[in-house]
């Protein structure tokens, strides 16, 4: 909803601060007054071309700035959270973010600048915005129904809950349908190369189980590789390490003293007098200890030498080529024994996943089928809902369009079907109008003038609002052409309108003017004129009850001061008071105070 509009520098307003209230609000004034630019300001809100003209004379630059309450989630909200203008989590609450504001500027040498949220963005990123919080219509702007895919959607709205919940249980059979296509056409349209990929996999897995490798199985050739290598070494060194433990063999030639010998001897010199002394006997179980440590470190040394004795150049030749043949496995397939494991065991999965194409190819071919035919069902009873609705919608449009002036004007909701299926069903909707008699059926917007056409929206907008409501309404020229009875009935239905949406209106008919919530005068104001070299200027203000009567008064006779216009205009207000429609929370709008 917007809440305040301030406009400097377009056309005839000089300056002007605009508060606006929920509910009907009325824009009049007189002829060449500046009615005009007041849509103008909201156009260009909206990203509509800003005409270097439309600045005022004199002025550097006219602007359009607009504060708007709009509620958490809202479209608008979410759009400028793209746009990179609103953080994410303001577009969530309402509460948290700052004002939301809109501003617009074209300067006198044709150069415009836009704003969203106190932040220059493209004009562009400012329409998408704005056509999420307002819809204009007039005889000059685009329709909010112009696209068939807009059109859907608002039948879709006007279906009803029913119609909801079949068209949501359809998409998600859709979802999972075109999930499923792409699964297919994935296997089918790259059977070449994964019949390739599945040949690749097979050899190298008849490698790796060929090798099979073992995990840690790199490190521990590694070792036994340098083992094997300093195998005269390391078979010195514990023979020589073992004569000096143990001692020398029995044959050898001296007879050295070792380790073991020179302990037993300590061992034999302290026993006869352990008993004689606790701590020598302690130092002698300490030496019987080392002793027989001793006697196994050099049984152990024995082993050992033997044991290399044993390993010869041919089990050197045995590691060097089992580590070649895994050094060649980790080349391929990793820089660890692990890394190629895990490879082998993700690629054995893909194997099997490539060798079970065919018959995954049959049973997906089976599942799209069924599905595919199932959704067609379904589109089918969409169909059948959306060409019920669209009869009722062009009935009860058909009744607002009679009480318009427009009574044989007829409106049409064509549902074909398409070749495919979409998201949406398998249909294509077209809002036609035929507005006279005899006319042909045509696209909204052809064959009807600006007056006819806005009230063609007026009686869509009524008949949509209460099950798609939209923000903001703005009418120019609603009642162009129209008069008497047909003006009340345009009265009552943006006051109805209003029940559920903002509704800016500019008219220059008393009768529409009567029914409003809040009224708004633009008039123009001489001693400004006269300060601004003689060029017109105009300013705008809310209207008080009295001021109301007043207007109403020079609307319905040029004169604001007769008797008789004020009491017509008195009869108009309570008349319209009288059947003005209940607020959406079903209490009655208060009429304006007398």
């Amino acid at each position: 909803m917007i809440e305040h509009l301030s406009i400097s520098g377009l056309g005839v307003i000089d300056h002007a601060e605009l508060d606006l209230t929920g509910g009907f609000n009325v824009v009049t004034g007189e002829t060449g007054a500046g009615k005009t630019m007041v849509v103008t300001a909201f156009g260009l809100l909206l990203g509509h071309r800003a005409s270097p003209t439309a600045v005022r004379k004199g002025a550097e630059r006219a602007s359009v700035d607009a504060e708007l309450e709009v509620p958490a989630g809202h479209p608008a909200r979410s759009r400028a959270a793209e746009a990179g203008v609103l953080d994410e989590d303001a577009a969530d609450d309402a509460a948290a973010a700052e004002p939301f504001l809109l501003g617009r500027a074209v300067t006198a040498k044709g150069r415009s600048r836009a704003s969203a949220v106190g932040r220059a963005v493209p004009v562009g990123v400012l329409g998408e915005i704005g056509e999420q919080l307002v819809t204009v219509h007039g005889q000059a702007d685009q329709l909010r129904l112009k696209s068939p895919a807009a059109q859907r959607e608002a039948l879709d709205a006007y279906a009803g809950a029913e119609f909801a919940e079949a068209l949501r249980a359809y998409q998600e059979g859709f979802a999972r349908y075109q999930q499923l296509c792409a699964e297919l056409e994935e296997i089918t349209a790259h059977e070449l190369e994964r019949r390739r990929e599945a040949e690749h996999l097979q050899q190298a897995l008849e490698q790796i189980d060929e090798a099979e490798p073992q995990p840690g199985e790199d490190e521990r050739l590694k070792s036994e590789s340098v083992r094997l290598g300093n195998l005269e070494s390391l078979r010195d060194a514990a023979r020589t390490a073992q004569t000096a433990v143990a001692g020398a063999d029995v044959d050898a030639a001296e007879n050295t003293p070792s380790a073991v010998g020179l302990v037993e001897d300590a061992v034999q010199a302290l026993a006869p007098l352990a008993d004689q002394d606790a701590e020598l006997e302690e130092i002698l179980g300490q030496l019987s200890d080392v002793s027989s440590l001793l006697t196994d470190a050099g049984n152990q040394m024995g082993i050992y030498a033997a044991g290399l004795d044993d390993s010869g150049p041919e089990r050197l030749t045995q590691v060097h080529a089992r580590r070649a043949e895994l050094d060649r496995l980790m080349r391929l397939y990793g820089p660890e024994i692990t890394d190629v494991l895990e490879w082998a065991a993700a690629s054995r999965a893909r194997l099997e996943s490539l060798q079970g194409d065919e018959s995954r190819i049959e049973q997906l071919t089976e599942e799209v089928q069924a599905l595919g035919s199932s959704l067609w069902q379904q589109a089918e009873a969409l169909r059948t809902q959306r060409q019920q609705a669209g009869a009722a919608l062009a009935e009860a449009v058909g009744e607002e369009l009679a009480a318009l002036a427009m009574p044989n004007a007829r409106l049409a909701v064509d549902v074909t079907t398409t070749e495919a299926l979409t998201r949406h069903g398998a249909d294509q909707v077209a809002i036609l109008l035929a507005p006279h008699a005899g006319a042909d059926p045509a696209p909204l917007g052809r064959g009807a003038s600006g007056g006819e056409l806005s009230r063609v929206m007026l009686a869509l907008e009524v008949v949509l609002s209460e099950h798609a409501p939209a923000s903001t309404f703005i009418f120019d020229e609603v009642d162009a052409g129209v008069g008497g009875k047909a003006a009340v009935q345009i009265g009552r239905r943006l006051a109805k309108l209003a029940r559920h949406a903002q509704v800016i209106c500019v008219t220059h008919l008393p009768q529409v003017a009567a029914y409003a919530d809040h009224h708004i005068r633009v008039f123009k104001d001489p001693e400004a004129a006269g300060q601004s070299d003689g060029v017109t200027a105009s300013d705008v203000r809310s209207l008080t009850s009295q001021e109301r009567v007043g207007e109403l008064a020079r609307m319905l006779a040029g004169q604001e001061d007769s008797a008789s216009a004020r009491a017509h205009a008195d009869e108009l207000l309570a008349q319209a008071a009288r059947e003005r429609p209940s607020a959406p929370d079903g209490s009655s709008r208060p009429a304006p105070e007398r």
